[in-house]
């Protein structure tokens, strides 16, 4: 076999996990299907540099027959036919996993991406745990001795995994000594190690998807999965899947990526901060048009934004399929009541908004969430599990709605340039002690927090921006100094040891890639060569 483990045991109960017979199976994904893969990531760039010359993206001419085509995905499988609430978070500690099968929610969006730091005692820790769960015996008993255990009271959440998108390697798992691509591995060895369980247990094998840019990337995943139940030996069309649209080429095909994966598609999920990231990256040569506010300011009333949602829920609705609303990022805090009440209020409100657009359920990133979540999805359902048969025939989006950014109101001060690199800091170094999701000052912050916050400050450096509060020009002087300052304060916040550890190599990362003149498509990339 050319496929090597650089470690076969990272975390207990590897064994389960990394088999001869499931590693065979990763190399036969590889052999099949990256040079595609690798195709598809090329074609990214050409895109967008067509839509740095025209300044515009538009929806596809030669697909044109597919958006006005007569077609619907596959029903939804029992398991996923109400989504209401959606938990989401980290599958490694096995203690988050637990929270989160027990927290109320339907699903469980198990994440082994933006949530989650890839190194690989977390990649394989995550796999083991959902392996136990599939199997009813995941525990956990704390150093302290408080024991977890899989409620027996009432429905765990279904699960939903969520692994790396298609650009990120791994490099602990070789593949004629070149790394693996890590979505392959993240699918490969849940998709083994379950797929026949999960059936057993009237469940399935189910994905979000992350970061796709084109309906060939959708082409692609479809190809896998089929491939893939075919190898296993379970049912075509057992896979289910739902797409995130968290990239704005993608905006753009959303009828064609469910086409694609009509036989496995489930739904489309709105990914609101990747989709800032998305707009900033894609359109990053196109000048002051497409510059965006203060991050704390672009809400998703924002007309752009508008657009992009309203034309998801009847893109999923008119094809059969389920529109899922995105993440509110305010988190609750047990100790401070005032916080508590504030993000409750402001999650309910974007809930409602989600509710009343005709979304069929929507994220949280915390239990205490999962009631307010619900309480609104319930007002709106009742007893239907969805609303797919609103069909938003009143929706009308062009591409001039999907990329009208300049509306957006809001301002760009140093306030938000401050904020920025305080939270890409405070996240990447973080992210490299091994945490992939974290609160900072009351919000749920994760890769694609990150991503927005550094692309804001490359865009504005860029541009020339003049802060509205200050008066000052954006400078890559401006940016250097507070970056000192912001990364100081951290240092009164952490210990000497993390702040050393961590800390300082986020921050040049940070300040290497924001100063940068050369755009840098995914900060997890260099940062990914910093961990274990």
């Amino acid at each position: 076999m050319a496929i090597e483990v650089t470690d076969s045991s990272p975390a207990e109960g590897a064994e389960h996990i990394l088999t001869p017979e499931a590693l065979e199976f990763i190399e036969e994904l590889h052999r099949r299907f990256r040079s595609i893969r690798d195709e598809r990531l090329a074609a990214r760039s050409v895109r967008r540099q067509e839509a740095a010359t025209t300044g515009r993206l538009d929806f596809l001419p030669e697909t044109a027959d597919i958006r006005s085509g007569q077609w619907t995905v596959a029903e939804a499988p029992a398991a996923l036919q109400d989504r209401r609430v959606e938990m989401t978070g980290p599958a490694s500690p096995a203690k988050m996993a637990i929270n989160a099968l027990n927290s109320g929610a339907k699903v469980w969006l198990a994440d082994l991406e933006d949530a989650c730091t890839p190194t690989w005692h977390n990649v394989v820790d995550s796999q083991v745990n959902l392996y136990r769960a599939a199997r009813g015996n995941l525990s956990f008993t704390s150093p302290e001795g408080k024991e977890y255990a899989l409620r027996t009271d009432a429905p765990l959440a279904v699960v939903v995994m969520r692994p790396r998108g298609w650009h990120l390697p791994e490099k602990h798992v070789l593949i004629d000594g070149e790394p693996a691509v890590g979505a392959l591995v993240d699918f490969g060895l849940h998709f083994f190690a379950n797929a026949r369980q999960l059936l057993d247990n009237g469940q399935g094998p189910y994905y979000y998807l992350p970061k796709m840019e084109s309906h060939l990337e959708a082409r692609l995943w479809n190809d896998v999965f089929t491939f893939s139940e075919e190898y296993v030996g379970v049912p075509q069309g057992t896979v289910r899947a739902t797409v995130l649209i968290e990239t704005i080429p993608a905006a753009f095909e959303m009828e064609e990526i469910l086409y694609e994966l009509r036989d496995h598609a489930s739904g489309l999920n709105a990914g609101r901060w990747d989709y800032l990231f998305s707009m900033i990256k894609v359109f990053r040569d196109a000048g002051k048009a497409y510059l965006l506010p203060d991050r704390a300011d672009v809400s998703m009333t924002a007309p752009f934004m508008r657009a992009y949602t309203e034309l998801l829920v009847k893109t999923c609705h008119r094809r059969g399929a389920f529109a899922m609303g995105g993440m509110a990022a305010f988190i609750p805090n047990r100790r401070e009541p005032e916080i508590t009440a504030s993000a409750l209020e402001k999650v309910k409100a974007d809930k409602t908004r989600e509710a009343g657009d005709g979304f069929d359920g929507s994220w949280v990133a915390h239990p205490d969430l999962v009631p307010v979540c619900r309480e609104v999805f319930d007002g709106v359902l009742g007893d239907k599990p969805s609303q797919v048969d609103r069909q938003r025939e009143d929706v009308a989006v062009t591409a001039t709605d999907l990329l009208d950014v300049s509306t957006a109101e809001g301002s760009i001060t140093e306030a938000g340039l401050r904020s920025n690199l305080y939270v890409a800091v405070n996240y990447v170094a973080v992210w490299l002690s091994g945490n992939g999701a974290v609160a900072i000052r009351n919000l749920m912050e994760d890769a694609a927090t990150a991503e927005i916050s550094r692309s804001q400050v490359w865009q504005q450096v860029r541009n020339n921006v003049v802060l509205e509060d200050t008066g000052e020009t954006v400078t890559e002087e401006l940016v250097s100094r507070i970056l000192a300052e912001e990364t100081e304060r951290l240092r009164g916040e952490v210990s000497e040891e993390m702040f050393t550890g961590y800390f300082e190599p986020a921050s040049r990362i940070i300040g290497e890639i924001s100063l940068s003149p050369d755009y840098t498509d995914f900060l997890t990339l260099p940062a990914y060569e910093l961990i274990d």
